[in-house]
């Protein structure tokens, strides 16, 4: 049988065992050089590991450190917040300490005042001591407004 001979179906059948080879030669090229690829991005991921995983190490030491500086920060600003506490209630009680007596004086003073203006312009002993007691308790209080007004005023607000 010579070629010129052949039959529609054999002329097929040569048309289709040249499209598999061809096929099959395609195949392994492209899978040749996605073998290729492959082989790159393998050697990629292993640079990528070995350059990067110390580097992970590096900044998980540090924030460790940052973390322990943290917590040292954390222990002074407890402290400063401690001796704040610790410095406002001294002054309160050196405040208080110092304030009390002075209002009573001042309101000693003003009673005994008021006191024998009463008694002099009335000779009523009764509401001399009335109007002592009444001006002591008027001035206590202003003074008690008098020293709010300056705590206020020392920190940037104006007094009433």
């Amino acid at each position: 049988m010579s070629v010129l001979a052949s039959t529609s179906g054999d002329v097929l059948d040569y048309a289709l065992a040249a499209f598999f080879i061809l096929s099959g030669l395609g195949l392994a090229y492209m899978l040749a050089r996605l073998g290729g690829t492959f082989g790159r991005l393998s050697s990629f991921i292993q640079g990528t590991e070995r350059d990067l995983l110390p580097v992970i190490v590096k900044a998980g030491g540090t924030v460790d450190r940052v973390n322990e500086q943290i917590v040292k920060l954390d222990v002074v600003t407890d402290s400063a917040v401690s001796m704040a506490d610790s410095a406002d209630t001294a002054v309160r009680a050196v405040s208080t300490a110092l304030t009390t007596p002075v209002k009573k004086v001042t309101g000693l003073a003003a009673a005994v005042s008021h006191g024998f203006s009463a008694f002099r312009a009335r000779h009523d002993v009764g509401e001399a001591v009335a109007v002592a007691k009444e001006a002591a308790a008027r001035r206590e209080s202003e003074l008690d407004d008098e020293l709010r007004g300056a705590g206020r005023s020392s920190t940037g607000s104006t007094p009433p």
